[in-house]
């Protein structure tokens, strides 16, 4: 809570050159059909963001007044997740130092006013190599493995070639160790650090290879994206943030595959119901859906009570091993 009033202090007007201002993001998630998306402004190289003023209340306030007046949606679940001040990853052309402090919001996709101003963007357009829903994607294998192992082995003492290859076989799954779907930050900052990505290779950079896929964004937002997808798939673990993003009803596979779709991960069937039924996380609304294949399924509400009668435990997600 210090280096956030630190940095609202620094937000404020003054006469000094070395002032920083004191920008909010957000990182606006929704499960749409496309899967888990985020609200992007723009042609969806950017976040919704704004200079926290003197007339916003407080840091949640004027992140709320930009988020709406830039997109036309009001959030509702936000959390803060970190901030950023690093001078080399804003661009050449901010003259003043920039902390960057972003949140977290979880939400549902309606229409809403203004929707000519923002777009839901499917998150793994812009981190195509966080997606192992379907086993491991192909270009970790045939395109980030041989990059990052070759600039693990260039220029540098063996020491230092030994702890890039470690790194990367640690972020990214290779030499057989596991995949941990948590780790979406270190893996954009590892391919940052080897200028792999759009967003390292800006300015001049002549006979450089072309960036990985990827879409980029606008200053440091991929790597905030990271952070706020990284939070997510940690939190979905322990707190039943999921139901933020659920319809009022729906059924045992929906909320299934919603939490594959943020995990990046299969989930085994049985395990998965058993685990919601152990934490009575829902219950039965009485009725059911005929919009599946074969018998109508059951619809599930989440029971909110829970919220008050304990903290949710713990768990690791049930994955499926292939």
């Amino acid at each position: 809570m210090q280096d956030q009033a630190a940095a609202t202090n620094r937000g404020r007007p003054s006469s000094n050159v070395q002032d920083a201002s004191v920008d909010l993001i957000a990182v606006v998630v929704a499960v749409t059909d496309q899967g888990p998306s985020v609200l992007t402004v723009g042609p969806g190289s950017g976040l919704p963001s704004g200079p926290f003023e003197l007339g916003h209340r407080s840091l949640q306030s004027g992140l709320r007044a930009w988020v709406e007046q830039q997109t036309g949606h009001q959030l509702g679940y936000i959390e803060q997740l970190y901030t950023f001040a690093d001078s080399d990853r804003i661009g050449e052309r901010r003259q003043q130092r920039v902390i960057s402090i972003s949140y977290l919001a979880l939400t549902r996709v309606e229409p809403t006013a203004g929707s000519g101003k923002r777009a839901w963007r499917g998150w793994y357009d812009y981190f195509p190599w966080e997606d192992h829903r379907s086993g491991v994607p192909s270009i970790a294998t045939d395109i980030l493995q041989p990059r990052l192992l070759a600039w693990a082995d260039g220029a540098g003492q063996d020491q230092m070639k030994r702890e890039r290859r470690q790194r990367a076989a640690i972020a990214f799954g290779f030499d057989g160790r596991d995949w941990n779907e948590e780790l979406v930050l270190q893996r954009y900052e590892l391919l940052y650090e080897a200028a792999l990505i759009e967003e390292a290779m800006r300015g001049p950079r002549p006979g450089a290879s072309p960036p990985v896929p990827g879409v980029p964004m606008t200053a440091d937002h991929r790597r905030i994206l990271a952070t706020g997808i990284a939070r997510l798939r940690s939190k979905i673990k322990y707190r039943p943030v999921v139901f933020e993003l659920m319809p009022p009803v729906f059924t045992l596979l929906q909320l299934q595959r919603t939490v594959e779709a943020l995990s990046g991960r299969l989930l085994h069937k049985p395990n998965f119901r058993r685990l919601i039924e152990q934490q009575e996380l829902v219950e039965e609304t009485g009725e059911t859906t005929a919009d599946t294949v074969g018998r109508p399924a059951k619809l599930f509400r989440f029971r909110h009570a829970v919220l008050d009668e304990r903290v949710v435990a713990g768990t690791k997600l049930p994955l499926s091993r292939p």
